[in-house]
């Protein structure tokens, strides 16, 4: 019967700690052991690059020695070279130091869990030696704590706020694309007022005893919408709740994020921002369209099309938009691309410049139409398009088509 491994945690600040192997397998354990604040050593006939330029360490390429191991606490023997490793594991029995032999696990004196952290909790799973099983483990758990599958009551995280407001971006589209912090956030509020851009599904994944509400219905005309949005935010952290404040794609990217934080900030409310996937480059790569290539464009701009050209409050040089050779990212651009055509084309654009139109995009209603800049207005409207959708001119939006490519 194997015996079952006594699980502990390490305090390994200022104490040496020698990893014997400089290779792949040293490479992925010496990042946590740097950020432990360890004084590590590693000893290595050769290193792989990313070892090499790492910073934290001491680095020896030479052969191991016995002895390497004196006035350590801690090793790791990761070479590839069976008989280095058990004479690394030899000598830290010798002298009563714990060893972890990453070849055969079961020689060595300690075992390395598959770790995560997440909001200041430190998650280790131990399979028996059976390395892709802990690790499968340990993924299933994180992404339980980031669903809100499992929940942490008490001590809360350290970034939830009761009274507070986070202001997360959601994401093109597609659920899985919020980040990983907005979705541990979003499992721990009280409250959602949610964008008519975000996610509908992550409003499905929320437990029932949280609060929802839709920024799009919010009372009072259309001036008045933004400062309701405010208002309710405000009101609700006053009242003790943690709320997320939910936008689609990036809340930084025209959004009007900056002004939520700003009436946050006037009312004392403490916010923390969580920025997003902007669907300003997740839509076009999510149609296999790249905004930058090497070789192409050595720039791109995205452009908020509520405004028309011409408009008294417009702040984009169209004929210095249309003079750039880069890629040209208009959103909100749909409902008036008639106008933003003219202006493009009667500013120098060339007529045959390549254009990338994607309705929906990262969603499975995802529509995507290639044209010219001439074409474009007719063929949208030939098309039925409608928002939300990304519009891409340059040359970047006549390449696409790559075989294998998979964005679903």
């Amino acid at each position: 019967m194997t015996e079952s491994p006594y699980l502990v945690g390490l305090r390994l600040a200022g104490k040496k700690v020698v990893v014997v192997g400089g290779g792949s397998v040293a490479q992925r354990r010496l990042p946590l052991l740097i950020s432990s604040g360890a004084n590590v050593h590693v000893i290595s006939r050769s290193a792989t690059r990313a070892v090499e330029v790492m910073e934290g360490i001491a680095l020896s390429l030479r052969e191991y020695r016995d002895g390497d191991l004196e006035e350590a606490w801690y090793a790791i023997a990761a070479t590839d070279d069976a008989e280095v490793n058990a004479a690394v594991v030899a000598e830290a029995d010798r002298r009563q130091i714990f060893c972890v032999r990453a070849d055969i696990a079961v020689e060595g004196t300690a075992v390395t869990p598959a770790t995560f952290s997440y909001a200041g909790l430190s998650v280790g799973v131990l399979a028996g030696g059976e390395h892709r099983r802990s690790a499968a483990i340990r993924s299933a758990i994180r992404e339980a704590l980031q669903r809100g599958v499992i929940t942490m009551e008490s001590p809360e995280c350290s970034d939830v706020v009761r009274g507070g407001v986070a202001l997360v971006g959601g994401g093109p589209g597609d659920p899985e694309l919020i980040t990983v912090r907005g979705r541990r956030l979003l499992a721990q509020a009280d409250v959602v007022i949610a964008d008519r851009l975000a996610p509908p599904e992550l409003l499905a994944e929320l437990p029932p005893h949280v609060d929802v509400i839709d920024a799009a219905k919010i009372p009072y005309g259309r001036a008045m919408a933004q400062d309701a949005i405010h208002a309710a935010m405000i009101e609700q952290a006053k009242s003790g709740k943690f709320v997320v404040r939910l936008k689609g794609g990036d809340p930084f990217v025209f959004a009007r994020g900056y002004e939520e934080v700003l009436a946050c900030a006037e009312a004392g409310i403490p916010v923390t921002v969580v920025p997003g996937v902007t669907s300003a480059i997740a839509v076009p790569a999510s149609a296999g369209v790249p905004v930058t290539h090497r070789a192409t464009n050595h720039e791109f701009v995205v452009v908020s099309g509520h405004l028309p050209p011409g408009h008294p409050e417009s702040l984009v040089n169209w004929n210095a938009l249309a003079a750039l050779s880069g890629t040209i990212v208009l959103l909100m651009a749909v409902e008036r691309i008639e106008l933003f055509v003219e202006a493009l084309l009667k500013g120098g654009r060339p007529a045959e410049t390549p254009v990338l139109v994607v309705q929906r995009g990262t969603t499975p209603a995802q529509h995507t139409l290639r044209t010219t800049l001439a074409d474009t207005p007719e063929k949208v409207r030939a098309e039925g398009i409608r928002p939300p959708a990304i519009v891409v001119i340059g040359a970047v939006a006549g390449l696409g088509g790559v075989r294998g490519l998979n964005n679903s």
